[in-house]
């Protein structure tokens, strides 16, 4: 499916939806060049999992876990990551295998670790339709 967003806030209730919809064990792979809007998404997407707290990229972290919400959120930002193993030093298998949500930015680059059925996120601007015109492609949603 192909959203069109005009506002940052179409972008966040866009996310908040898919996250109010998310089920256990879905992994939903966010891509898009910076300044893009992911963080915004995901942000709504945190909200539609009932998590009302901050929720910022884990740039420097890699991996950021909520638990407030109906389920919890794990949040990859892979843009940093130096070496693929760095993904198994952090417990990757368990946030994308266990019962919350993973949610990763920049999924591109570790995707020989991706499941198979993961739900495929990609915002691209469009500055002919307007500097916060934002086109977003959900893909792998059943």
């Amino acid at each position: 499916m192909v959203y069109e967003s005009n506002t940052p806030q179409e972008t966040f209730e866009l996310g908040k939806r898919l996250g109010a919809e998310a089920k256990p064990g879905q992994v939903y792979c966010l891509d898009g060049d910076l300044g893009v809007g992911k963080t915004v998404f995901t942000q709504g997407f945190a909200r539609g999992l009932g998590i009302t707290g901050p929720v910022n990229s884990p740039t420097f972290t890699i991996v950021q876990q909520y638990e407030e919400g109906r389920l919890p959120l794990y949040h990859f930002d892979v843009y940093r990551i130096g070496d693929i193993s760095e993904m198994d030093e952090i417990g990757y298998e368990d946030c994308f295998y266990g019962s919350g949500v993973s949610l990763i930015e920049w999924s591109e680059l570790i995707e020989e670790l991706l499941p198979e059925r993961a739900v495929h996120v990609t915002i691209e601007k469009d500055l002919e339709r307007g500097f916060d015109f934002r086109r977003i492609r959900v893909e792998g949603l059943e």
